[in-house]
C-alpha cells in the first residue's frame, strides 16, 4: 500500500493537477471536463471542440510553421505573438521601409501588406485511426520494419483523407507509437500583415528578457485571412475578401486576476514528459551544455556585427532571434532540472513503477530488462550524439557550408540529367534558387563565424573522429584562421556577386562549382557524417524509440486510473490551470502580473534592450489608458498563469471561464522551460501578454483603432 502511494505521489501526481498536461481536445469530454468545471470553467465540452457545429477549434489556428494564432473578429483578422510574425515582418522590410524596426499598422484593407510563403492552418476534425495505421504490423517486425509499414499506412489515410476535396490531411503519433490520428486541415495562403508594433517595443527586453519573469514587451502582430469568393483558401489575389470565419473569439476588458481559471487553446511543439533517466541524464549534462556554449559564441559574433549598421541590423535580425530563443530556453531547462534534482526524481519513478509489478514476475522482469537496455543505448548513443551536435551547431552553424550544402543535391540530380537517366534536376534548383546566393548573407561576418566554429571544432572534437579532408586541409593552413583565410578568399560560393554570375547558368559553370573549395569541404564533411555518424544514431534512435514505445505502454497499463496525457507532437491541444505567482530563488517571490510602469523603469537604466520610441513614453506621461486600465487605474502588460506550455503554443489564445481573449500566450519563465521534460507546479509559468495591452497598442499607440470595430469586446 505504501508502495503504491509513493508511486501515486511521484508518477501520477502530475496527473491529477489541472495545471500539467496538453490534452487533446477531442477527449476532453471524456477525460478532463469534470476537472475543468471543478476548477471554474463555465462553457461545455462541445463550445471547445465539435466537428458538427462552430467551436473555439475553428478559431485557432497553426500560423506558418511552428506558432499559433487566434481569430479575433468574423472579417478574418487574427492575433499572433510579434515574435511569431518576426520573419514575414522582416521579408517585408527594407532599410527604406524598415518596418521591423519602425512597425507598421495599416489604416484601411488597401494598405494590408500580402507575406509571400506564409500560410494560415485551421483543424476540420480529428479522428482515431491507430487500428488503420497498425494494419498489417508483424510482431516480429523490427523498429525499421514497424516504421517502414506505418509510413506507408499513414499515407494512404492522408491520400484518401484528401480525396474529392481542397482539404489537406495530416496523421502524427501519439504515445510513442501506440495510438495515431488523422488531421484534417484547411490551409489559408493568402495572408496579409495588418499591425505590428516597433521591434523595440515588440521585443522589448531583447535577449536580457527572453525566458524571463517579470516581462513588459508588447509580443503581438495582427494579419488578415484572404479567401476567394467561395471562402475557401485561395493563392494571393487581388480578387479576395476577408475570410469569414466558423468562430472568433470575444475579448473581455475584465483581465484576470489570481486564482481566475485559464485555458490556452494551440499547437504545442514537442514535450518529453516520459524520457528515462538516462535520456535526462545525457540532455542535462551533456547535450544541453555544449550546445549553449557554441550557440553563445555565435550570438556574441552575430551582435557585434548587427550593432554597425541597419543594413547588417536586418541581414541578421530573424537568424539571431532562432539562435537565441534556442540557447536561453537550453540554459533555462539545464538550471530548473538541476533545480528539481531532474535525474533522481526520475530514477525513483522507474523504481517505483518496478515496484507495482512485484505481483507479476515476469513482467517485472520484462521492465528490468527494458531499463538495461535504455542504459546501454544511451551509453552507445552519447558519444554519437556529441560528434553530431558539433556537427549541426558548430559546421552548420556557418552560412558557407550550408550554402554549399544546399548545392548538394543539385549536382546529384545534374549528373543524372548528364547521364540521359530520369532525374529531378529542374525541381531541386529552382528549391535552391532562393538560397543561392543567400538574402541576408554578409561574408566578413560569415567569415568571423567560420574562423570561431573550425577553433571551437579543432578544440573539443577528436581528431580520429574528424573528416579527414577537413583535417587535411586543417595540417597544411595550419590552423582555422589560415584555413578560412584560403577558404572566404577563394570560393565563389560565399560571394554572392560572384555567385550570381556563376548560378546564371548553373549547367554551364557546374564544374567550377563543383571544384569550388567550400563546395568541396563541405561535400567531404557531408560524406563523413552521412558514412560513419548519421548511419549509427538513427540505429540508436530506432532502438531507443522502440524502448520508449514499450516502456509508454507499460505506464498506460500500469496506471489504469490515471490520465496520462500524450506528449506534445504538433497538435492542437488543450491546457488549464490559473493565473499564479510563484517563489524564484530564495527570498524572491513574483507578482502575477505587471504594469507599464516596470517598462518605464527598465527604460530608465538606459540599458540598450530597454530602448522604446519617445511616443509610447510620451502616452505614458499622459496616463490616458482609457478602458484598457485596470480597476487601480493601471496598464497591466503580462500575467503569469499554471499553464503547461512549450514552443508552438506561442500565440496561442488564453481563455478565461467564459471562453474569452484575456491574452495571448508568448513565453515561459526561465526555470520553467524544464516543463518539456518535467512539469513542476511549484514555479512552471507560462507568460501571457494581457489583452488590454494589445488594445492599448492598436487603439492609443498606433491610431488604429478602427480595428476595434471588427472585434466583439466584453466590458
Amino acid at each position: 500500500m505504501k508502495n503504491k502511494l509513493l508511486l501515486l505521489l511521484v508518477l501520477g501526481a502530475s496527473f491529477v493537477k489541472a495545471d500539467e498536461g496538453m490534452w487533446m481536445p477531442q477527449l476532453i469530454d471524456a477525460l478532463n471536463f469534470k476537472d475543468m468545471k471543478k476548477n471554474g470553467f463555465k462553457l461545455s465540452a462541445q463550445q471547445i471542440y465539435s466537428i458538427n457545429k462552430a467551436s473555439m477549434k475553428d478559431a485557432v489556428a497553426i500560423f506558418g510553421g511552428g506558432c499559433t494564432a487566434e481569430v479575433i473578429s468574423n472579417k478574418g483578422l487574427i492575433l499572433t505573438n510579434h515574435h511569431c510574425g518576426f520573419s514575414s515582418i522582416v521579408g517585408l522590410s527594407t532599410v527604406e521601409n524598415d518596418y521591423l524596426k519602425n512597425g507598421y499598422f495599416a489604416m484601411n484593407q488597401s494598405q494590408e501588406i500580402f507575406c509571400k510563403g506564409l500560410s494560415v492552418t485551421f483543424i476540420k476534425r480529428i479522428e482515431d485511426v491507430t487500428a488503420k495505421v497498425m494494419m498489417n504490423l508483424n510482431p516480429a517486425f523490427s523498429e525499421k520494419q514497424i516504421d517502414s509499414t506505418t509510413q506507408v499506412n499513414m499515407k494512404n489515410i492522408e491520400k484518401e483523407a484528401k480525396k474529392d476535396n481542397h482539404y489537406d490531411a495530416f496523421v502524427r503519433p501519439f504515445y510513442y507509437g501506440n495510438d495515431y490520428y488523422l488531421f484534417v486541415t484547411e490551409v489559408f495562403k493568402d495572408i496579409r500583415l495588418v499591425g505590428a508594433p516597433p521591434e523595440s517595443i515588440g521585443k522589448f527586453g531583447g535577449e536580457t528578457d527572453n525566458w524571463v519573469w517579470p516581462r513588459h514587451n508588447a509580443d503581438f502582430s495582427m494579419f488578415r485571412i484572404y479567401a476567394n469568393s467561395k471562402n475557401e483558401p485561395s493563392e494571393f489575389s487581388a480578387d479576395n475578401v476577408p475570410y469569414t470565419p466558423a468562430y472568433s473569439f470575444p475579448i473581455s476588458l475584465k483581465g484576470a486576476e489570481k486564482g481566475d481559471f485559464t485555458m490556452v487553446y494551440g499547437f504545442p511543439g514537442r514535450t518529453q514528459e516520459y524520457l528515462t533517466s538516462y535520456a535526462v541524464d545525457l540532455l542535462m549534462n551533456q547535450q544541453d551544455p555544449v550546445r549553449v556554449k557554441i550557440r553563445e559564441i555565435r550570438l556574441n559574433l552575430m551582435a557585434e556585427d548587427m550593432k554597425k549598421n541597419d543594413t547588417l541590423h536586418l541581414m541578421y535580425a530573424n537568424r539571431y532571434a532562432g539562435v537565441a530563443n534556442a540557447y536561453k530556453k537550453w540554459s533555462g531547462e539545464m538550471l530548473g532540472l538541476k533545480k528539481t534534482n531532474a535525474i533522481a526524481t526520475k530514477k525513483k519513478m522507474e523504481a517505483d513503477f518496478l515496484k507495482q509489478l512485484e505481483n507479476d514476475p515476469a513482467k517485472k522482469e520484462k521492465y528490468s530488462s527494458l531499463f538495461k537496455q535504455f542504459e546501454k543505448a544511451y551509453a552507445d548513443y552519447a558519444p554519437l550524439s556529441l560528434q553530431y551536435d558539433y556537427f549541426t551547431e558548430c559546421l552548420l552553424g556557418v552560412d558557407g557550408f550550408r550554402m554549399a550544402g544546399n548545392l548538394m543535391n543539385v549536382f546529384n540530380e545534374l549528373k543524372k540529367k548528364q547521364a540521359g537517366r530520369d532525374n529531378k534536376f529542374a525541381l531541386v534548383l529552382k528549391e535552391s534558387t532562393p538560397y543561392i546566393p543567400f538574402k541576408n548573407f554578409n561574408k566578413l561576418t560569415d567569415k568571423k563565424l567560420c574562423k570561431a566554429m573550425l577553433d571551437v571544432f579543432v578544440k573539443e572534437v577528436d581528431k580520429s573522429l574528424m573528416p579527414s579532408y577537413l583535417d587535411s586541409l586543417l595540417d597544411i593552413y595550419k590552423g582555422p584562421d589560415q584555413l578560412t583565410d584560403f577558404l572566404y578568399n577563394n570560393s565563389s560560393i560565399v560571394d554572392n556577386q560572384k555567385a550570381k554570375v556563376m548560378y546564371a547558368d548553373l549547367e554551364k559553370n557546374a564544374d567550377l562549382y563543383e571544384h569550388d573549395p567550400m563546395y568541396m569541404l563541405t561535400s567531404a564533411i557531408y560524406a563523413h557524417y552521412q558514412k560513419a555518424v548519421i548511419p549509427q544514431i538513427t540505429y540508436y534512435e530506432h532502438e531507443i524509440a522502440d524502448l520508449q514505445r514499450e516502456y509508454m505502454q507499460g505506464l498506460r497499463e500500469t496506471i489504469k486510473d490515471k490520465k496520462l496525457y500524450p506528449d506534445a507532437n504538433g497538435t492542437l491541444r488543450v491546457t488549464y490551470g490559473k493565473v499564479a505567482d510563484y517563489k524564484g530563488k530564495d527570498g524572491i517571490e513574483y507578482r502575477h502580473y505587471t504594469t507599464l510602469d516596470g517598462l518605464v523603469e527598465k527604460n530608465s537604466t538606459g540599458e540598450e534592450d530597454f530602448y522604446v520610441k519617445p511616443r509610447l513614453l510620451e502616452l505614458y506621461a499622459k496616463k490616458d489608458f482609457g478602458q484598457y486600465a485596470d480597476k487601480s487605474g493601471h496598464l497591466r502588460t503580462a500575467f503569469i498563469g499554471s499553464n503547461h506550455t512549450t514552443g508552438g503554443n506561442s500565440g496561442s489564445p488564453v481563455l478565461n471561464a467564459k471562453g474569452e481573449l484575456i491574452g495571448t500566450n508568448f513565453d515561459r519563465n526561465w526555470e520553467g522551460t524544464m516543463s518539456d521534460i518535467m512539469y513542476n507546479p511549484a514555479f512552471c509559468r507560462n507568460i501571457t501578454l494581457d489583452v488590454r495591452f494589445t488594445l492599448w497598442m492598436v487603439d492609443k499607440y498606433a491610431g488604429a483603432g478602427y480595428l476595434l470595430n471588427e472585434m466583439k469586446l466584453v466590458k
